[in-house]
């Protein structure tokens, strides 16, 4: 019905979604995690605390302001030449035009 119904609209993507849907069959989910001692977990409230727990590890430890710049920022003579020597100067462009 809801692939007709699709078609009749055309509705392209719903179409193929629905037809790969119909094709795949019903396939259950199962959201079964290890917990930190490596037994495995499969009750909704305990997953949900376990990737609680695993994404806030790797952030507590992590200060990203106090980290320095890979690289130092570009001077004002760096940026004006970098820009006159851009091949996407639009001002380069009509100067190598011209002559």
């Amino acid at each position: 019905m809801e692939l007709e119904t699709n078609s009749k609209i055309k509705n392209i993507r719903d179409l193929y979604g629905g037809i790969n849907d119909f094709k795949k069959g019903y396939q259950p989910r199962t959201n079964i995690v290890n917990d930190d001692k490596g037994d495995l977990v499969a009750d909704c409230h305990s997953v949900l605390a376990r990737w609680r727990n695993y994404f806030s590890q790797p952030l507590n430890y992590m200060d990203l302001h106090a980290a320095e710049p890979l690289v130092p920022e570009p001077s004002a003579s760096e940026v004006e030449l970098a820009a006159a020597t851009s091949p996407n100067n639009p001002r380069r462009r009509i100067l190598t035009d011209c002559f």
